[in-house]
């Protein structure tokens, strides 16, 4: 059952052709990847399904019912969640603060959520009255990833969550998404390490200048010539 659909998306920065025209459908439990160099729209679609960023033409479906036009708050709401580039974590705060934040569209944090991001990073329930802003990077991430699961998400946007990490803790991100689909929630990841995200994504899309170039499963999509090449550092 497709969970999440984009019809012929056209979305602009100005007069800044973002998005020319792109279909892409992520149905329940899966988890799909959109991989591509700087600047070929990855960010910009998940600002658009999110609600950030209207698009001009074609459709968001959010369950088989448009989300044009929905304010970034009520897209949360209905159960998308963003963890953003860049973590944007409020440094003043506490990690459970923080954590708790995510939860602001459902009223009241959940203890049992609390627990559920504790039991998938350790690291922040020793950390959770620490201020986020003398966190590490990747503990930084954890948090950004945490935060965005209080909102109890069917599906979660990702927005390069390996970025400027070392490369175990790479793994263990990408180890923790792997958890958090198996419980359940579903997975749009934008993500430059295409080889850790075509590993463990179901299926994956390849955008070029905001265009849709390649579609396939993720096994599929390791194995092209033209990816390897492109995304991969392969000769």
């Amino acid at each position: 059952m497709t969970m999440l659909e984009l019809r012929d998306v056209h979305s602009f920065y100005g007069h800044i052709h973002a998005l020319k025209g792109i279909s892409i459908n992520v149905d329940r439990g899966e988890i799909v990847t959109l991989i591509g160099s700087n600047g070929a729209g990855k960010s910009t679609t998940l600002k658009t399904i999110s609600g950030l960023l209207s698009p001009k033409n074609g459709e968001v479906l959010l369950d088989g019912k448009s989300i044009n036009g929905v304010p970034a708050h009520k897209v949360a709401a209905l159960g998308v969640a963003q963890s953003p580039e860049g973590r944007r974590v409020f440094p003043r705060m506490t990690v459970v603060e923080n954590l708790n934040m995510g939860a602001f569209s459902r009223g009241k944090p959940d203890p049992a959520d609390l627990a559920r991001v504790y039991d998938l990073f350790p690291r922040l329930k020793e950390r959770s009255s620490q201020k986020a802003g003398t966190l590490s990077g990747g503990e930084q991430q954890m948090l950004a990833i945490g935060r965005a699961l209080m909102a109890r998400p069917t599906v979660l946007l990702l927005d390069e969550p390996s970025m400027g990490l070392a490369p175990i803790l790479v793994e263990t991100i990408f180890g923790v998404v792997k958890d958090i689909n198996a419980q359940g929630t579903t997975v749009l990841l934008v993500e430059q390490n295409a080889l850790m995200a075509l590993a463990i994504a179901h299926r994956g899309y390849v955008l070029q200048t905001g265009q849709i170039v390649l579609a396939d499963t993720g096994q599929a999509l390791l194995k092209n010539e033209t990816v390897r090449k492109a995304y991969l550092g392969e000769e």
